[in-house]
């Protein structure tokens, strides 16, 4: 599986009217609520704020809403293009703005999931894969040295914080993690060790 990296966007527009599509990368399926409510007070002159979601490690857990169009016209179709794309932890917005003409169910249907489908190659994602935060003080004379080896490694710098010694906070896959407790104890002699404060699982650029 992949996951959202950043937000993306794309307007289509059929029979007059308009089909806004917004990508938003999340982590769970009870954020939804909040960001349908944040893109209905955006769009007060639209007229349906549909949406589709997929979430979890493996892609199983679903969401979609069809806003008062038609059942299964809207929210389903894009669901069922979204599930198809293999990425996850994602939450696609369609915003309309009606037009003036009917486009019938089968024309909504299509219209809901083409604005999936054009939307979707413009997605910047990221491999799905285990991650460690962890935290290391060192002196300041071997900041840059530890900094340099993290970059080689992938790691993420969350944080750099500048006291007696330079602590970093940061992330980085989890299958490097003993390989950088062993670096660390070498290039301080033992005086620094690495703390681990959380694991999960995130992206990492493909």
């Amino acid at each position: 599986m992949v996951t959202l990296k950043e937000e993306a966007s794309i307007e289509i527009e059929v029979k007059k009217s308009r089909f806004i599509a917004r990508a938003i990368p999340i982590s769970s399926l009870e954020e939804i609520k909040a960001l349908v409510q944040e893109e209905r007070a955006a769009h007060p002159g639209a007229n349906h704020v549909v949406h589709a979601a997929v979430v979890g490690p493996k892609g199983d857990l679903y969401s979609y809403s069809d806003d008062r169009e038609p059942k299964n016209t809207a929210g389903r179709p894009a669901l069922e293009v979204l599930k198809g794309s293999g990425i996850t932890n994602i939450l696609i917005l369609i915003i309309r703005y009606f037009g003036g003409t009917l486009l019938g169910t089968g024309g909504l249907v299509k219209a809901y999931g083409q604005s999936v489908r054009e939307l979707i190659p413009l997605l910047l994602t990221e491999e799905l894969i285990d991650k460690t935060t962890f935290t290391v003080s060192v002196e300041y004379s071997l900041f840059e040295v530890l900094k340099l080896h993290l970059t080689a490694l992938n790691a993420e710098i969350i944080n750099e914080e500048f006291a007696t010694n330079v602590t970093i906070t940061a992330t980085l896959p989890t299958d490097t993690i003993e390989e950088l407790k062993r670096y660390v104890q070498d290039l301080t002699s033992g005086k620094s060790t690495l703390a681990v404060i959380s694991q999960s699982l995130s992206g990492a650029p493909l």
